[in-house]
């Protein structure tokens, strides 16, 4: 699989929050072709100096790497100040030739390491085993889900925008009524609320776990709301707030009544509008359905509180997992009655599929049939 096993790398990256643009992407590849490839720690150091842009990506960069490859051999270089002669290093990777260390010898290498997670990326929650599982939660604790940036009323300096009158006058007034710099201020921007309801009925049950997990790290952010819904609605915010994210599933198992029960999509909707939604939470937000649309009530419930939400939320997306499946088309009666109120129908089934999910969220998706559709208005 070779370099395109490290792109994968670069997109879970971009999955965690961290700006790795294509140019930053591109210096990787190359450090990574110049020094040693089945190397973790050289590949560590490739990423770390090309990928990261500022402090904040050093974080999610150490949580991605040591998913990604592995914590053996992962974190200890991020304790050390990086080698000070790196430039010659890699300037002569080339002509000498390089050792190893006992526990470099030992370990698999970093390119296979990446070839794995990469597979994993694109395998079926469903269809995985327990070490795959494992390393899936690693993969996914690393997420971050923020919502599109929106225009506020409030304004901040700038160096560009309409001319702030009060700033301009208190500094004439400062320099004694002499000619001074116009001083400018534009709409400041936040990332729109984001809204997550996560169905938990049977028919949901091998991808639940997975999905309530990358709730968990969506509810990182401050502007996430998540609920759950089955048979009842259930909000699980405040359960996932915690930290580690095993402690956040056992919370949400304590507080959650109805796994692996019926599904009342169209009743759960409305008790969400009426409770919450209508009251200001869904208004101008993106609200994120993660369901397979099978309904037990009445589908036409569910088609009107769809669009409800649709005339509420500034986005409306719908993940089914079961979407990825070869043949499928969207027969169910809820998932029918529900498509015309959404923005975009996506997949939810594998890593892979919640990583586009992430970029449509943050309104840079990519649009394509195979694995997003639109039915915009």
């Amino acid at each position: 699989m070779g370099m395109a096993a490290f792109l994968g790398f670069a997109r879970a990256l971009r999955a965690a929050g961290v700006d790795a643009s294509a140019e930053r992407v591109h210096a990787f590849l190359r450090a990574v072709e110049v020094l040693r490839p089945g190397v973790r720690r050289d590949v560590y150091w490739a990423g770390r100096l090309t990928l990261c842009g500022d402090r904040d990506d050093l974080e999610r960069y150490e949580r991605v790497f040591a998913a990604y490859f592995g914590s053996g051999g992962a974190a200890e270089p991020a304790r050390t100040a990086p080698p000070p002669r790196l430039g010659l290093v890699a300037r002569d990777a080339r002509s000498r030739p390089r050792t190893s260390s006992p526990d470099e010898d030992r370990a698999p290498p970093a390119a296979t390491l990446a070839s794995s997670a990469e597979v994993l990326r694109h395998r079926d929650v469903a269809d995985l085993d327990a070490a795959e599982r494992a390393q899936l939660h690693r993969l996914l604790a690393a997420f971050t889900l923020a919502g599109q940036a929106r225009r506020t009323a409030r304004r901040r300096p700038a160096r560009r925008g309409d001319v702030d009158p009060h700033r301009t006058v208190r500094e004439l007034l400062r320099h004694g009524g002499e000619p001074a710099l116009l001083r400018r201020h534009a709409r400041a921007e936040r990332p729109r609320r984001v809204v997550l309801l996560v169905d938990v009925s049977g028919s949901m049950a091998p991808y639940a776990d997975a999905l309530l997990r990358f709730a968990h790290a969506a509810a990182r952010g401050a502007r996430t709301e998540v609920f759950t819904i089955g048979t009842r609605l259930t909000r699980v915010t405040r359960e996932l707030s915690h930290r580690d994210p095993d402690r956040a599933m056992a919370e949400v198992a304590a507080a959650v009544p109805d796994w692996r029960g019926g599904t009342r999509l169209g009743e759960l909707l409305r008790e969400f509008l009426d409770r919450w939604g209508q009251r200001g939470m869904a208004r101008g937000a993106v609200v994120l359905l993660l369901s397979d649309g099978w309904e037990r009530d009445d589908p036409q419930l569910l088609g009107a509180q769809m669009r409800r939400l649709h005339r509420l939320a500034h986005q409306v997306i719908w993940a089914n997992p079961r979407k990825a499946r070869p043949g499928y088309a969207p027969l169910a009666a809820g998932m029918a009655a529900a498509l015309p109120s959404v923005d975009a129908f996506v997949e939810g089934h594998s890593l892979a599929a919640l990583e586009r999910l992430a970029a449509v969220v943050r309104g840079h998706g990519e649009r394509s049939g195979s694995c997003e559709t639109s039915f915009r208005h």
